[in-house]
């Protein structure tokens, strides 16, 4: 299979894929009909936690675990294609989508808010930035998830590990505040979870050009990071997968 068969496999391997998408955009109109004031509404920080931060989520669930648990895996290792290769080319795909998905949502917004007037656009292209870099990110963390857990089950392992990782932080902000484990705790959050803080801030400006061009630096360098995991437990279960 070559690269452009296995990014547009990418796309096609769920017929659910399409009706997500879709879904997702249909989502920003409704929202320019609910009142509020005109200035209250950021939607740059909507798309990042709508689009950027849930929607991979949804694209990826079962990526590999889906084919490894039928044993199609097996069948697309045959191909003349490296394991590694066909991890990144998958998680491209899902980066291509995201950015088609991204534009499209971002040119819907722009529409939207030109013809109502509602909501605020400012910072709009680095919101898009920051939005792309989150979806990478957990996109990343999603399918590397998704070689060692059965089915479409990998998804909600990350939405469960996130609540768990972020409600022991509720607790020390509460009753450590000014622990050094609880600084130590964020600290660890912060730089080897998901960049939502630090995107955040990006979108948001409250961070100089150095700060910012720091954290889109730590983002790739860390859906790198989540990459090269998920292709080393890919090797690892498919070689094992073979000599069973």
């Amino acid at each position: 299979m070559k690269a452009h068969a296995l990014i547009i496999e990418t796309f096609r391997r769920r017929q659910a894929i399409l009706i997500i998408h879709l879904a997702w955009l249909g989502a920003y109109a409704p929202l320019f009909l609910i009142p509020f004031p005109p200035k209250a509404w950021q939607w740059g920080g909507f798309l990042f936690a709508w689009s950027g931060c849930l929607l991979p989520l949804a694209l990826s669930a079962g990526i590999f675990g889906h084919d490894i648990a039928s044993g199609r895996m097996r069948l697309l290792a045959t191909e003349p294609v490296r394991l590694w290769e066909f991890y990144l080319y998958r998680l491209l795909g899902l980066s291509l989508q995201a950015a088609v998905h991204l534009l499209t949502a971002g040119t819907l917004i722009l529409v939207l808010q030109r013809l109502t007037g509602r909501g605020n656009i400012d910072r709009f292209a680095v919101w898009l930035l920051a939005s792309w870099l989150i979806f990478s990110a957990w996109a990343a963390l999603s399918t590397s998830v998704s070689v060692v857990v059965s089915r479409e089950h990998n998804s909600m392992l990350v939405v469960l590990a996130t609540i768990a990782a972020t409600f022991p932080l509720y607790m020390l902000l509460l009753f450590f505040e000014d622990s050094i484990g609880t600084k130590i705790y964020i600290v660890v959050l912060r730089y080897a979870g998901p960049p939502v803080e630090l995107l955040v801030r990006l979108g948001r400006g409250r961070c100089s050009l150095p700060g910012g061009l720091g954290s889109i630096a730590h983002s790739l360098l860390l859906t790198a990071f989540y990459a090269a995991i998920g292709i080393l437990l890919l090797n690892r279960r498919e070689f094992t997968a073979i000599k069973d």
